[in-house]
């Protein structure tokens, strides 16, 4: 099978030869492995690890400087630097809109265009890329809203002020609705799959009630997968956290592939997503990055990644990849033995 083939396989929940394979990480996580590696070509890494899905990209619009060494990106969320041996990493901080006192402070403030953004790039990756599965964005429509809000008042708004949270939110949508849709254009509808990102859950449990998620969340949700599918195209939805309750939700909403199947509970365990869900969603990631990946051996990797491909990758439905981006804490060594598998 080629590398498209192989993913288009498993998302139509047929067994293709072996379970796809995708890789994600952090700028820094990238200088360590390549240093690691002795070179600097990251499609030769990405082939000699035999991931499937490539991640096409276009340029942010540039991040300005803020006052104390806080830097702004053009939505307006806020962060600092920290420095790891390997390079800098954000943190985030309290967002552009924290402070925001009336409705007039959220309308009034200088909100990005799709036009910002030059997706002419787009076509010559995917000549390049062709025979691989191919994915594109960035999207969020709540959890990065309440980053430029800030979380504290984007709780607050869901009950004090819900039509400052439905603002946010609808800024974000409408704003990657035309992103999306240019982006096919540019490629002749070539994209695979789309990425959307919401973090729902904690390492305890959810974030937001049922109620909370349906009226403030799921219909911008509904309408990403509904562009989306309209792009012939697949969406794949991202949440760090124990999400149970929320998976029959986004099933519903119509996600095809759930990541990041971060393992923090029972209920996001492999076997039991399997028991519950299997053919009705497939699932990205799962590969533990909190204790597994840094601090445990290359073996022990080698045997989860097989774990999760024969529990959620038998009958396919799932995609190989770390619950969330790698991080430089990661050693080198264990990151390869994610994809030393034939499974």
């Amino acid at each position: 099978m080629t590398p498209r083939e192989r993913v288009i396989t498993a998302l139509e929940h047929r067994p293709p030869d072996r379970s796809p394979r995708d890789f994600w990480a952090e700028e820094c996580t990238w200088n360590r492995l390549l240093a690691h590696v002795g070179h600097d070509d990251r499609q030769r890494l990405l082939d000699e690890l035999g991931i499937d899905v490539r991640h096409l990209k276009i340029a942010d619009p540039p991040e300005r400087k803020v006052d104390g060494g806080v830097f702004q990106n053009f939505w307006g969320e806020r962060y600092v630097y920290r420095q790891t041996p390997w390079g800098p990493m954000r943190e985030d901080v309290h967002g552009a809109l924290a402070d925001a006192k009336t409705f007039d402070d959220l309308r009034n403030f200088d909100w990005p265009s799709p036009d910002a953004l030059d997706h002419a790039p787009l076509a010559e990756q995917c000549r390049c890329l062709d025979e691989y599965a191919l994915l594109y964005g960035f999207a969020d429509v709540w959890q990065r809203p309440a980053l430029v809000r800030g979380w504290e008042g984007m709780f607050v708004d869901m009950i004090e002020r819900p039509d400052w949270a439905h603002f946010l939110s609808r800024k974000f949508t409408d704003f990657y609705l035309e992103d999306y849709t240019r982006a096919a254009e540019a490629t002749g509808g070539r994209i695979d799959l789309f990425l959307l990102i919401s973090d729902l859950g904690s390492q305890n449990g959810p974030l937001i009630s049922l109620p909370m998620f349906r009226e403030f969340v799921a219909p911008y949700i509904k309408e990403m997968v509904d562009c989306i599918h309209a792009l012939g195209a697949k969406m794949l939805y991202h949440s760090c956290g124990r999400i149970g309750p929320f998976i029959p939700e986004l099933i519903a909403l119509g996600v095809d592939v759930l990541d990041s199947i971060q393992p923090v509970g029972p209920e996001m365990a492999p076997e039991r997503l399997a028991a519950d869900f299997a053919g009705r969603i497939s699932f990205r990631g799962g590969m533990d990055m909190q204790h597994l990946l840094p601090h445990g051996s290359p073996e022990e990797v080698r045997t989860e990644a097989r774990r999760y491909c024969d529990v959620l990758g038998r009958d396919g439905g799932y995609i190989l990849a770390p619950a969330n981006l790698f991080h430089p804490d990661a050693p080198p060594e264990n990151i390869l033995a994610v994809y030393q598998t034939d499974r």
